[in-house]
């Protein structure tokens, strides 16, 4: 005898289980015929799991994975950490700036994990659990770009896929930031922050390789 189930909780989990297999979002009309439901359905669905942070809608009115998903699990926030430090680490000790990982959290960009270099006489304060706008600051600018590549982005796209910002933050500090390309469910970026009027050319292409080094751990 098969058991018994909830129609609207297997409804919930496919919608959880279709957003996370793309890194582009679902729009209503779209969830609803994959799921072979009508649009008013899944509008309640999106609105129930949103009251929960386990799915966001974006300025354009895509429903993406929410971080409330990884605060299920108490552990994936450390294991995302734990998987990004020796990519960071390399990163502040060749460039000798601050790097960051920072995650998309509703509308703003969070920064979850810093590193600071060992060596350099001073550099940019730049702590855990700051804040900022999605479109202002390099990290939160990264991201946006990564969302405009897609799953076409050519090699060249993604080579070139960096942000750089001066001021936006923090008077006199210039920060450099690339998206984290390939990983589902999870949209960020890897990126540098230092006292500069503007960022070295070697920077960004050096960002862009910690992102992809990152994003490979977190695959």
């Amino acid at each position: 005898m098969t058991a018994e189930t909830s129609q609207t909780l297997d409804r919930g989990l496919r919608v959880l289980k279709l957003l996370a297999d793309t890194d582009h979002g679902l729009t209503v009309t779209e969830l609803a015929n994959k799921l072979g439901v009508n649009r008013t359905v899944v509008y309640r669905l999106l609105a129930t799991l949103e009251q929960h942070a386990l799915i966001r809608r974006d300025l354009g009115g895509r429903a993406r994975i929410g971080l409330g998903v990884l605060g299920l699990g108490r552990q994936v926030h450390p294991l995302v950490r734990e998987a990004a430090m020796p990519a960071l680490r390399t990163l502040a000790e060749d460039v000798g700036a601050t790097a960051h990982l920072t995650l998309v959290d509703g509308s703003e960009a969070l920064a979850v994990a810093v590193v600071e270099p060992s060596w350099t006489d001073y550099h940019v304060a730049y702590r855990a659990g700051f804040r900022h706008p999605l479109d202002t600051g390099a990290a939160g600018r990264a991201i946006l770009k990564g969302r405009s590549l897609g799953h076409d982005a050519s090699a060249a796209d993604v080579d070139i896929a960096f942000a750089l910002t001066h001021g936006e933050l923090e008077a006199g500090a210039s920060g450099a930031a690339a998206p984290l390309l390939g990983v589902t469910g999870i949209e960020g970026s890897v990126g540098v922050v230092m006292l500069a009027d503007a960022i070295p050319e070697q920077v960004g292409p050096r960002v862009v390789e910690a992102a992809r080094e990152v994003s490979e751990a977190l695959r």
